[in-house]
Formats: C-alpha cells, structure tokens, sequence
C-alpha cells in the first residue's frame, strides 16, 4: 500500500469521528453554559472543570491504547469477555479516574486557597468530582470498549478512533454528570 493510500484510508476512517467528536464538543459547551449558575453556589468549580476533561482522555485514552494494541496483537479479543488483560486495563482505568477524580477537588480547594480566592468546601468540590468521576469512568469503559470492538470488527484501525471516542464521549459525559454531580451536592449539603 503507498503512503497516499495509507493517508487516504486514515483519513477516510478518521473524518466522521472527528465531526462527530465536533459535535459532541459544542454540546458539552452548551451544557457547560448552563452550569455557570452553579459557580456562584460552589466557587472554585470552573477552575475544576477543564482539569476534570483533560484527565478522563488522558486516562481513557492510556485505557484506548492498551486495548488498541491488544487487538492488533491478539492479545485481547474484540468483545467483552473475561480477558485478564482487559480486566487489569480497565481495572486500572477506572481507579485513575475515579483517584484523579478526588485528587482535583482536593488541589483545587488548597490551590484557591493559597491564592487567597473564594472557594467552596473541600467536601463539596471533591463529592461534586467523586460522584462525577465515577460515573463518567463508567460510561468512559463501556463506551469506549463497544466502540472500538464495534470499529474493529468493521475493519477500522483502532488507533484512529480512540482520540475522538474519548474526547467525545469524555467531553459529553464528563459535563452530563458534572451537572448531575452538582445537583446530588446542592441537595445533600
């Protein structure tokens, strides 16, 4: 295969994720906007939320690398089964994010306060990114592997879907259940 083939096939798989990732940037933006009532509620919570993004692909897309390799390797099957290598993948992953997850509200709360900025409780900002983190690492590990299996098995690279899956799915759920976080905290605290 030539280099211009390989540039057209990446490409050619690559495009539609890539709007579809578009697309799902715009709607957490637009969720993102209906939480700014909430900042006055829980100061500190937009210092939170890019951090809380960057981090579910950081540690999704290490979980899309690893189960990308294994499918090229053999190594992993394309469907969900007992699979030690998956299981300690996404065993891994979830507790990354869901620690990551604590460890955001934690900073941030000291962070705010060191620069002498109004900040909401630690068990506020930390119950807001547990309850966030955990569900997302959810949704994050099961729609991510269903799509790559899915991709796989129609004869897509991997490789080219994960940035988009996570970035879409990441940036989507990530900002639903950051909203749904932040309501479970208004009430409980």
């Amino acid at each position: 295969m030539s280099t211009r083939d390989v540039f057209w096939s990446i490409y050619r798989e690559a495009l539609p994720v890539l709007l579809i990732a578009l697309g799902g940037g715009i709607f957490a933006g637009l969720v993102l906007e209906g939480t700014l009532e909430s900042v006055e509620r829980f100061p500190g919570l937009l210092v939170m939320v890019p951090v809380f993004l960057a981090t579910r692909g950081n540690v999704y897309g290490a979980l899309g690398g690893r189960i990308s390799s294994g499918l090229h390797q053999g190594l992993i099957p394309p469907r969900f089964e007992r699979n030690e290598r998956l299981v300690n993948a996404v065993v891994a992953s979830f507790v990354n994010g869901i620690g990551i997850s604590i460890v955001i509200g934690v900073v941030t709360w000291i962070a705010l306060l060191v620069i002498g900025w109004e900040v909401a409780a630690v068990y506020e900002l930390v119950g807001i990114m547990l309850i966030a983190g955990t569900l997302t690492s959810v949704v994050m590990i099961v729609g991510l592997l269903a799509l790559i299996f899915a991709g796989y098995e129609s004869g897509y690279d991997p490789d080219n879907l994960v940035g988009p899956v996570v970035t879409t799915l990441g940036d989507i759920f990530g900002m639903l259940f950051l909203v749904f976080a932040i309501s479970i905290v208004e009430v409980l605290a």
